[in-house]
């Protein structure tokens, strides 16, 4: 019997090809426990042979989309690597990335993924309650990024927060700066306790300026959602009675705004940023940068998602390791 190849090609007629059970071929396209390698080379090279595509309708009928759904509140240098990990982790699978974009509250854009768009939620949120996610992820499993959380029913995946702050301080204090402000995000994003990434690393340099005794050497400086807000936060630092000599920036987009800043000024300005995004290496930036590896952060989570679609059901929690990628944005202070 010839078989046209294109979208017509249907689950029976790879298990005819291939010489299986529709529900072997099933197997195969979604990934399950139990299949031989034998049975897997043989249907794989069937759907390859008819161009076979299972249909979002269809799939979703049968009880799964192979969708993934991965939420962020906003595109960035580092939400690109977030993405970049989990597109390589669901390579070679049945399953497709869906990108949903959002802003604050998120609640929305979850129960529309949770709705049968989707089979499980990659998401980047960090103000949505906590039990009101536990509940999320009784109905569709979630992985969680950037939470330093302790769930019964959901993982996470975070960047070692602590310690990547710490390191940032340390280097610039080393290099023998004393005026050391920290440009961060809105106050909302920052609130004490919260466990958010940008909370925690405000707390640490409070904690260090303050066992380098240079309680009186702490300045803050906040962008808003606005464009040039970094920019214009860190020139009117820059313009104060007591202009820093060094800023850790929150992330490598701050941080982009600072350089301009800086530029701008003609002062000596050590600058060091947050995520090692791919342009902090670039050659007319050149940016000191603390690395959270946001491409494999990207592909733990998606890995993480998958296990819990095959059955996994206990948290795991990945924590990134943080490592200083030292380039030319930071110096010596002067003397």
């Amino acid at each position: 019997m010839s078989i046209t190849k294109g979208r017509s090609v249907t689950i029976s007629d790879v298990a005819q090809t291939a010489g299986v059970s529709r529900a072997a071929v099933s197997k195969v396209i979604r990934n399950a426990y139990g299949v031989s390698p034998a049975m897997r080379e043989r249907v794989e090279a069937a759907i390859e042979e008819l161009g076979y595509r299972p249909s979002v309708a269809a799939r979703a009928l049968r009880g799964s989309s192979y969708r993934l759904g991965l939420e962020i509140p906003y595109m960035s240098a580092f939400m690109t690597q977030i993405v970049e990990g989990a597109k390589r982790a669901i390579s070679g699978t049945a399953y497709q990335l869906v990108l949903a974009p959002t802003e604050s509250p998120e609640y929305g854009t979850f129960e529309s993924l949770a709705d049968g768009i989707v089979d499980g939620i990659i998401a980047v949120a960090p103000h949505v309650n906590t039990d009101w996610l536990e509940d999320l992820s009784t109905r569709v499993p979630t992985v969680m990024l950037g939470r330093h959380d302790r769930p019964r029913s959901y993982d996470t995946v975070v960047g070692d927060d602590r310690t990547g702050a710490r390191i940032a301080m340390t280097h610039l204090l080393d290099l023998g700066h004393r005026r050391i402000a920290h440009l961060t995000e809105p106050a909302n994003v920052t609130v004490p306790g919260s466990g958010v990434p940008h909370a925690i690393r405000l707390a640490v340099y409070h904690e260090t300026m303050a066992e380098a005794g240079l309680t009186d050497q702490i300045q803050i400086g906040r962008r808003d959602a606005g464009p040039g807000s970094a920019q214009r936060t860190t020139a009117e630092l820059l313009a104060g009675p007591n202009p820093p000599t060094a800023i850790f920036a929150g992330h490598d987009d701050i941080a982009l705004g600072v350089l301009a800043a800086v530029a701008e000024s003609g002062r000596r300005v050590a600058v060091i940023g947050y995520d090692n995004t791919d342009i902090a290496a670039h050659p007319l930036i050149n940016l000191t940068s603390i690395d959270q590896e946001g491409v494999e952060m990207g592909a733990q989570a998606a890995t993480m998602l998958l296990e819990r679609l095959q059955g996994r059901t206990e948290p795991r929690n990945y924590t990134a390791t943080p490592t200083l990628k030292i380039r030319g944005s930071t110096h010596p202070a002067s003397t």
